[in-house]
């Protein structure tokens, strides 16, 4: 089978990551739209290994969580006419640094308090020193957040909604409550979370909306998010701090090309393919039985031939015309 190069598995992923959809990249690429999924199903794995490993103590200070709507086959609503069963309705639960603007952690599932509680223990165990975290006023982060936490200062920002002179629904303010610790209020915001979910959405076509781009299997979505937070936290440089996130919170030390990212997913791909072949030879060798049997070994018998004694083949039955020690005179 012939392999795509460096080259053209980069442009895939580039045309991915700029808002393309699969059918797009196929056209500007010239790639089969199968091998295209069937890359991005491999890039999106290989990201999402080597974001949760790299993103481990790290120096942040004050972190800023939120939701983003999305659906999968179909939206919620329209589940019950829906042919076939589809995930419908799914939310994407995003973290951000305030100072270094890096993306450490993030889920897809539903908005409720299971999905909360994951994202919030996957992301506890990431950062090195104190944090101030601000979510918005989902009720949900109050008990994953203190539940995952145990020293942090957590605040949230509810905004308050309201009417304008057209009749239109505007937010009219906000009020800030400190949940527990002792949170700085000057500094309780989701600004930057809500800024980087802008970036999602206008960087992932699977987000935009009144398109027919949006994911039908919630594999690919998944996969399609790890290789845009790859790319956002890693090749991207930032308006304002003019390096990529990862630089800035000293988890990188240069700007990732895509073609880096490309060789990235390819050590990954090499080294799982070994570890299944190494894993097959293992199930496949049989060790040596080092456990006694399930009956008690018996005495090897001693041939007749090599027992004097024993009278012949059958001592009580002895054949005529043969000549016997114990009949020799």
């Amino acid at each position: 089978m012939e392999k795509l190069s460096t080259a053209k598995r980069a442009a895939i992923l580039r045309c991915l990551i700029e808002g393309n959809s699969i059918l797009s990249t196929s056209r500007i690429t010239g790639t089969a739209k199968n091998t295209i999924i069937d890359y991005l199903a491999e890039a999106g794995e290989a990201c999402s290994d080597y974001h949760d490993k790299k993103m481990v103590n790290l120096p942040c200070k004050e972190i800023q969580l939120d939701e983003i709507w999305s659906f999968v086959g179909c939206k919620e609503k329209a589940k019950p006419n829906a042919k076939g069963q589809h995930p419908g309705d799914v939310w994407t639960w995003t973290s951000i640094c305030a100072d270094t603007k890096l993306i450490p952690s993030w889920r897809v599932g539903d908005r409720g308090m299971s999905t909360a509680y994951a994202f919030c223990h996957d992301l506890s165990g990431r950062f090195s020193g104190h944090l101030q975290i601000t979510s918005d006023g989902h009720a949900a982060y109050r008990w994953a957040v203190g539940a995952n936490f145990n020293d942090v200062d957590f605040a949230q920002l509810n905004k308050i909604y309201g009417k304008d002179s057209k009749g239109n629904e505007i937010v009219t303010g906000i009020r800030k409550t400190p949940v527990f610790g002792t949170p700085d209020i000057d500094k309780v915001s989701t600004s930057y979370v809500e800024r980087s979910n802008l970036t999602i959405r206008m960087t992932n076509r699977r987000f935009t909306r009144l398109t027919n781009g949006f994911s039908k299997k919630l594999e690919n979505h998944c996969h399609m998010l790890a290789v845009c937070f790859m790319s956002y936290n890693f090749c991207r440089k930032h308006g304002s701090l003019k390096k990529t996130p990862a630089q800035a919170a000293e988890i990188a030390d240069k700007q990732w090309t895509l073609e880096d990212v490309v060789e990235m997913i390819e050590r990954y791909q090499t080294a799982k393919v070994n570890a299944a072949f190494e894993a097959a030879f293992e199930a496949k060798w049989t060790k040596p039985r080092n456990v006694p049997k399930s009956f008690t070994p018996q005495k090897p018998k001693t041939p007749w031939y090599h027992d004097p004694e024993s009278g012949g083949p059958n001592p009580a039955v002895k054949k005529e015309g043969i000549a016997y020690e114990s009949d020799s005179p």
